[in-house]
């Protein structure tokens, strides 16, 4: 089934002609028609100026011309990326018309490498929380179980990729909105280590407004597969002028290892912080397959103050959301002490968490609280069993390693009782995106792959 097959096996059967540029795109597209208005995760759409571009593709390759690694395959992205001439709104109502002129950083790699962006997937107002819902565009399902979520900020990306409509998607993470989508739709999702990866381009700032996250704020690929997130992440990797923060760090080869060489360390949840019955037993079920396979595999974490770590990822939370927002009555105006004192709090989570890597090679944990959430009104204190947990510190495993920038890859491991996919975070050294892709890799031979949602 063209469908599901990877972005990988699918560019690939494009360039050796086994299938058209324009088949491929007419499969997604009739995919879309059919299984869209019960998701409400594909919110634009360019299907002429996909099919022209699929043509003009197919005539390329028959005089011989390769425009990169996925030339002619078509995609979503998620509608917080610009790409010129295609509506991109961030699901705000004063960008419901906004078209920008140019491509952002993500959208110019993209089509560099011969990709045809056919249309932009659902996200929260400006990007701004666990769930997929706005005022322009509404709400998006779970394939899984539409009445629950799957997710945010990436939520339409990772329902898309669940149901088989796109083959390949780019999210963006401030406090998980890679992870978590990919954890509560049974997707592979990777957070690069922070400034991998350009921001050019990229809302939730309005166009033409002062860039506020500067901090923690990273972007990355969804896909079905490793493979598929190793392909994006090579073409999207890099510097460039749309943000100087990007280092030339060069792109490095690593063979994929075998389980026996491997020191994970494992933890059911951060300290003071709660998980489901289902997702712990996931770890623990997860640690013992590893452990079969000869893996090193023991209980450990960094040795830091997370309760002043995460006072210090509120802190920056706050000023990048309220930096350009009069403070409310009653309540303090930021100050630049206050920014310096929550990065010197963060470089100390950060390097405790370096320290920990000399004596591991990963850290796997779970990505979330629960499995998928029911919709809900954001804020709503979330149920994890017969308890009930504060909204924001659901999502705190995911949200700590955005504060530390470490690169982060959530990663399918099975199902819940009530049949969602349960996903676990694999964490590694800052830098080490590349070697920790192989390590998953490997990993996800044992934990198993996606599996497709039932009906699709």
């Amino acid at each position: 089934m063209v469908i599901y097959r990877s972005a990988t096996d699918l560019a690939q059967a494009i360039r050796n002609r086994e299938l058209s540029a324009v088949e491929v795109l007419e499969a997604h597209l009739a995919q879309i028609e059919a299984q869209n208005p019960r998701l409400n995760a594909v919110v634009t759409l360019d299907p002429e100026g996909a099919r022209q571009r699929a043509r003009e593709a197919d005539a390329a390759l028959a005089q011989g011309e390769v425009w990169g690694p996925l030339h002619g395959l078509p995609l979503t992205l998620k509608d917080g990326h610009a790409v010129a001439g295609l509506r991109t709104t961030a699901g705000w109502k004063p960008l419901a018309d906004y078209i920008p002129e140019q491509d952002g950083s993500v959208a110019a790699r993209l089509k560099a490498a011969g990709a045809i962006i056919m249309g932009k997937t659902n996200v929260p107002t400006l990007l701004g929380d666990y769930q997929s819902y706005n005022p322009v565009f509404g709400r998006t399902n779970n394939p899984w179980n539409p009445e629950r979520t799957p997710g945010g900020s990436s939520g339409g990306a990772a329902a898309a990729l669940a149901a088989g409509m796109t083959p390949l998607e780019v999210g963006s993470d401030l406090g998980g909105s890679i992870r978590v989508p990919s954890h509560f739709c049974g997707l592979f999702g990777l957070k690069p280590t922070e400034h991998r990866v350009s921001l050019g381009g990229h809302i939730p700032e309005p166009p033409g407004t002062a860039r506020t996250a500067r901090a923690m704020a990273v972007i990355g690929p969804m896909a079905r597969t490793i493979d598929d997130l190793d392909l994006a992440f090579r073409i999207l990797a890099g510097p460039d002028r749309g943000d100087l923060d990007v280092p030339p760090v060069p792109l490095r080869e690593h063979a994929r290892p075998d389980l026996k060489a491997l020191r994970i360390a494992w933890a059911g949840s951060l300290p003071g912080g709660r998980v489901a019955r289902a997702v712990g037993e996931a770890v623990a079920q997860t640690v013992e397959r590893l452990a079969g396979h000869g893996a090193r595999v023991e209980p450990a974490l960094p040795t830091l103050d997370y309760e002043a770590a995460f006072q210090a990822f509120w802190m920056l939370m706050d000023t990048i959301f309220k930096a350009t927002a009069p403070p409310a009555e009653g309540q303090r105006p930021f100050t630049a002490g206050d920014w310096f004192t929550a990065l010197q709090e963060r470089d100390r989570a950060a390097v405790a968490v370096e320290r920990f890597f000399d004596d591991w090679d990963l850290l796997l944990c779970p990505v979330a609280a629960t499995t998928a959430i029911p919709h809900c009104k954001p804020g709503t204190p979330i149920m994890v069993d017969d308890a009930t947990v504060p909204y924001m510190d659901s999502f705190a495993l995911s949200q700590f390693f955005n504060l530390t920038g470490h690169p982060s890859l959530a990663i399918p491991v099975g199902l819940d009782p009530d049949g969602l996919p349960i996903g676990l975070q694999l964490v590694a050294r800052r830098w080490e995106d590349e070697r920790l892709l192989p390590m998953a890799a490997a990993i996800a031979e044992v934990t198993g792959g996606f599996q497709r949602p039932p009906g699709y």
